[in-house]
């Protein structure tokens, strides 16, 4: 059957139009694959933002609920459903100010955030990690926010000795969707039984725990069957992650929109492995597996 001139010209266009609207429509299927994935597709400047979307409210919680004192960031939408949760935990002896940056930030991407004082500053990591779980249950259970949030995406963070109540968290609880321990200090560095995903983040000039004792065991340890990163942030020391932090805000809110969310589209942020950037000395990953 012969073929005008008109019918070629609209096979290539069809053709042309389709090539064309697969970048676009690629981002859109991808978001389709996860019904958690919240807000509009990101962008790199997006994740480095100081705030993310969403725009965010905030709750104080009173001590006496199994950890000190907090205060909890949510989104105000509440057309796009639920959110997960992520309880955020100081070091040793630290307030909440020491991690309170991390609250707007990623709620504003669109998470419901804790972030608390200890009951006592000299809380040891295992008393971290018992009170990063109650503070997920406060959320969960009593907080204002608790019609706002998915109880089954939870997700723990923590600088220092709250870092390392971050991974004794994980083990004690493999239901948690990430794990993220901000230059983590603990006695002790195996972590073979983790089944979260985690993302260990280090300083180069830590003098309080120092990474080849800390942060690198950690993550040397953890199952390589894992889905698990690593950061070794150039140039800074033990504190870094207590103050506002590009680096830090942009691959922690990766790896949580990738395994709280199921978010596929963050993905481009951790795969491939970050090279080339002046301030980062070293990463390592196993890059997602879905």
């Amino acid at each position: 059957m012969k073929r005008g001139p008109q019918w070629v010209a609209g096979v290539l266009g069809a053709v042309t139009a389709l090539l064309v609207a697969v970048p676009g429509t690629s981002s859109v299927a991808v978001a389709d694959e996860s019904p958690y994935a919240r807000g509009p597709a990101p962008t790199n400047s997006s994740i480095e933002a100081d705030r993310g979307p969403f725009r965010t409210e905030t709750e104080k919680v009173p001590a006496g609920q199994g950890f000190g004192a907090g205060t909890i960031h949510f989104p105000t939408e509440t057309a796009q459903g639920t959110f997960g949760v992520i309880a955020i935990a100081p070091g040793f002896l630290e307030s909440e100010a020491a991690i309170a940056w991390y609250g707007p930030r990623l709620a504003s991407q669109g998470f419901v955030v804790i972030t608390f004082s200890t009951k006592s500053t000299w809380d040891t990591p295992d008393n971290r990690s018992e009170q990063l779980l109650a503070a997920l249950r406060y959320v969960t259970d009593k907080s204002r926010a608790k019609s706002r949030v998915d109880p089954n995406r939870l997700a723990v963070m923590g600088h220092s000795m709250g870092g390392g109540g971050s991974l004794i968290a994980a083990q004690k609880a493999p239901s948690l969707k990430a794990a993220i321990p901000l230059t983590g200090w603990n006695p002790n560095t195996t972590f073979s039984d983790v089944k979260v995903p985690t993302f260990v983040v280090s300083a180069q000039n830590d003098l309080i725990a120092p990474d080849g004792t800390h942060s690198r065991p950690f993550y040397q340890s953890l199952p390589e069957s894992l889905n698990k990163a690593y950061v070794l942030l150039a140039g800074v020391g033990h504190m870094a992650p207590t103050q506002p932090n590009v680096t830090i805000a942009k691959y922690s809110i990766s790896w949580m929109k990738r395994f709280v969310d199921e978010d596929t589209r963050y993905d481009q942020f951790l795969c491939p492995l970050p090279a080339n950037d002046p301030k980062i000395a070293v990463y390592k990953g196993t890059c997602p597996i879905g």
